[in-house]
């Protein structure tokens, strides 16, 4: 495969079909590809990351969409994500970010530690309920990030059950490519989640409480020029989606890789002190959100070239992770390696704000799973979300004893 070919599977609709020799042509190429007059594909990690530091490049917001896309309101789950801190650039993002973080800082996550192992020992526990076969994404790897970021959001816990179908559908709009028929889903879970969050939002005001939509209704209150109305309903839904969609595939993603490598398996499941690095190598060989995107807004470079301001730039996180000039033995699963941090969780501003957060609860499950079913296995092999981006396993079936 060239880098050319490469490039045509990558930008193509999304099949499920795996990218590795994709991203292992393009390494081969080089760190930067130009696909068209304005469109970049880059995959080295140096490149990739110095991209997502770079202050020249922005994200697509509101204002590139009103001159490319005068139509794009009318699109509401694209107006949805546009909104909120996810598409925005500074001045207006650190506003925005600077008001959710408070909820995500390091002492805050450190001490949820107890919270999410007791949760994880109550959905382990319950899996014996489903006999010997169990789906581990329906049964654990979505219920355990949903439960621990509602709770940190204030949405009632009988809730918890809508949001995996709605975020299915509002995060097609994420990929490079959806067709009219998820137009139409994502447009109505937006209007769905904004709609819930509004009547949320009003029942806090009434009844505050010690939770993230208190904290942010009362900032809109209080100064409607620091989080508008439309920013507010927007960043609460992007808080709960993010929060569990990234950490659900996180956990799915490294079942099937311990299963797949028992000797790792079993050495987690006598030392649950390794999680942290394992859940490192998980992030890096199947990272959970495989690229993002930039526009050059300033004269800059890339990989030591000049890129023209207006380029779009593609940038494959999932490839930097592979990048044979930052990785030894690239494709090799290695709890054990040391080196470079994986790109997954982005880099720069638009580091993910629940990096700590997702990182935890799979450091807490993982080693928890292994020990209480030892003899865990697949029960066939999982099939992949028809997604190119956001990485995950559509169910995960396995037996959960001989």
């Amino acid at each position: 495969m060239d880098a050319v070919d490469a490039a045509g599977i990558l930008l193509a609709p999304p099949t499920g079909r795996e990218p590795d020799a994709a991203y292992a042509a393009l390494h081969a190429h080089g760190p930067i590809l130009q696909v068209s007059e304005p469109l970049h594909l880059i995959s080295g990690y140096e490149a990739v990351d110095r991209a997502l530091r770079d202050p020249a490049l922005e994200a697509v917001d509101a204002a590139r969409l009103d001159q490319a896309w005068p139509a794009w309101r009318e699109y509401r789950a694209v107006a949805l994500f546009a909104d909120s801190m996810l598409r925005a650039n500074p001045p207006h993002h650190t506003r925005q970010r600077r008001l959710a973080a408070g909820v995500f800082t390091a002492r805050r996550v450190s001490a949820l530690r107890a919270v999410i192992a007791e949760q994880v020992d109550e959905l382990l526990a319950g899996l014996t309920a489903y006999g010997t076969g169990v789906d581990l994404v329906g049964h654990l790897a979505y219920p355990l990030p949903i439960r621990v970021i509602t709770a940190l959001l204030g949405v009632p816990a009988a809730d918890r059950g809508r949001f995996r179908r709605l975020a299915e559908a509002l995060t097609a709009v994420l990929e490079m490519h959806w067709t009219e028929e998820d137009r139409v889903r994502a447009d109505a879970a937006a209007d769905e989640l904004i709609d819930y969050f509004a009547h949320l939002v009003e029942l806090r005001r009434a009844e505050p409480a010690d939770d993230l939509v208190t904290a942010l209704a009362a900032a809109h209150d209080a100064d409607g020029e620091r989080l508008t109305a439309n920013e507010l309903l927007a960043n609460l839904a992007l808080l709960l989606v993010a929060g569990f969609e990234t950490t659900t595939n996180l956990i799915g993603n490294a079942v099937v890789l311990l299963l797949d490598h028992p000797a790792y398996a079993e050495k987690l499941r006598e030392d649950p002190e390794l999680a942290p690095a394992y859940v490192e190598e998980v992030l890096r060989i199947d990272a959970p959100v495989q690229m993002t995107s930039r526009v050059v807004a300033r004269p800059t470079q890339i990989a030591g070239r000049p890129v023209p301001v207006g380029s779009e730039l593609i940038l494959l996180l999932g490839a930097a992770n592979r990048d044979p000039a930052r990785f030894d033995r690239p494709d090799v699963f290695d709890p054990a390696r040391q080196g470079s941090p994986p790109l997954s969780f982005g880099a720069g501003v638009h580091y993910c704000l629940g990096a700590p957060l997702a990182r935890l609860e799979a450091q807490v499950a993982l080693p928890a799973l292994l020990r209480r079913y030892p003899d865990l296995a697949l029960a066939e092999r999982p099939v992949r979300r028809a997604r190119m981006n956001l990485r995950g396993w559509r169910e995960l079936p396995v037996t959960l004893a001989r």
